[in-house]
């Protein structure tokens, strides 16, 4: 494998910050490669990252040529450099001043502002449009660990084996066509994929026939591929845009894809930013923050969905998928230990004992602790998961009197 040198790209965390970005349920190939490096196989190389306060660093490695050379390979040049900040730049959207963003959306929105300062630095990340689409099919009636093993699962057995970290491998992200073959559903049924077996088996097979321009036409024009030029996406409307509601429409055709679906392929893979994906998750937070819940929405319909969408695209714009991502990732169980220090409660009892030949009282002292834990609001420049440790130490002293 070649290797190109860790490299820096500066950039704040309350502008990115990739320990929540990258567990907020938008990707599910990131993984943990040491303890504080996350590493991805994406677009034939290896891509490895790691982050402080004000730098995102980072390294690419490369596939060997499988068959020898005559003479030694060139060094990776500084256009493959560019190249692999180029990727990083469109990956992560890094184009958007996020803080102006944070700022937009508070202003507009009460709870936003309570919940967002929390919770800085979440990006809407630029993925591939098929693999979000299937990872989004693994997604129905799952949690973040098992969509990723899933998908883990589905690289290990149909992707492209790109190299390894130590001695985990890392595969690409397999193409449509790879999973169109016979007994594809029936291996992935016994590898645990149950039901979504079928639909993205027979949905490979609708996005091979169709073709993978078909589903990149679909994209926002605002939101190309690493490379293209950006174009107008036209008026937003109260149901997003047209072309927001045309792609929306033809995923509901694919095998497996539902509305909440469509919105997630829509947002994370398409760049259609007013996307709301509202599962039951999201449907808690609209009963307990937005007053929905009653009346003609007092369940989770489709009309219900709609207005909720409509309600977050009210109040936060043609990013509204991004802001409503924000609220979301806030009330994840994945994240509450940000939000919780232990604190630490002595008691302290004096007790008078008259003992029987002694001059006088003996005094002795029981010191009882108690751990507890309330939460607390943790600094955004802080890096996430880690707990802050508070000790709010109270002393309480109680004598009796000796008896008479």
């Amino acid at each position: 494998m070649s290797t190109v040198e860790w490299k820096k790209l500066p950039v704040s965390l309350t502008e990115l910050c990739i320990n929540t970005t990258l567990r907020c349920g938008q990707s599910f190939r990131w993984r943990k490669s040491d303890e504080d490096e996350w590493s991805l196989a994406l677009h034939g190389r290896i891509l490895t990252l790691r982050q402080d306060a004000d730098t995102i660093h980072y390294k690419a490695v490369f596939p060997q040529v499988e068959s020898p050379l005559l003479t030694p390979p060139p060094p990776i040049t500084s256009n493959e450099g560019d190249d692999i900040l180029a990727l990083i730049q469109h990956y992560f959207n890094l184009e958007p001043n996020l803080g102006q963003l944070y700022e937009q959306w508070a202003s507009a929105d009460a709870n936003f502002m309570k919940k967002a300062p929390k919770f800085t630095g979440v990006r809407i990340l630029k993925q591939d449009a098929w693999e979000a689409l299937v990872g989004f099919i693994c997604s129905s009636n799952n949690n973040i660990s098992r969509i990723s093993q899933m998908v883990e699962k589905l690289c290990l057995q149909y992707g492209p084996l790109i190299g390894h970290v130590g001695t985990v491998p890392y595969h690409d992200f397999p193409q449509p066509h790879t999973l169109t073959g016979a007994r594809v559903e029936q291996h992935l049924r016994e590898l645990g994929f149950g039901y979504r077996a079928k639909y993205i088996h027979q949905t490979a097979i609708m996005v091979a026939e169709k073709g993978m321009d078909w589903l990149e036409g679909l994209r926002n024009p605002e939101s190309p591929v690493l490379g293209g030029k950006p174009s107008p996406a036209g008026e937003m409307l109260e149901g997003g845009r047209e072309g927001y509601r045309r792609a929306h429409e033809e995923l509901l055709s694919l095998q497996g894809v539902g509305p909440k679906v469509a919105d997630c392929v829509c947002l994370f893979g398409l760049g259609w930013g007013e996307s709301v994906p509202v599962d039951t998750h999201v449907w808690t937070i609209a009963q307990r923050d937005y007053k929905f819940g009653k009346g003609k929405h007092s369940s989770l319909t489709k009309a219900t969905y709609d207005a909720i969408a409509n309600r977050f695209r009210a109040l936060w714009g043609k990013e509204a998928g991004w802001a409503h991502s924000v609220l979301f990732t806030a009330d994840l169980k994945t994240f509450s230990s940000r939000l919780v220090a232990k604190v630490e409660e002595k008691t302290k009892t004096e007790v008078v004992v008259k003992e029987e030949g002694s001059e006088g009282p003996k005094v002795e002292s029981i010191v009882e602790t108690k751990v507890k834990t309330k939460r607390i609001k943790v600094e955004p420049e802080q890096v996430e998961g880690q707990v802050l440790e508070v000790e709010d130490v109270s002393h309480r002293k109680s004598k009796r009197r000796k008896k008479i």
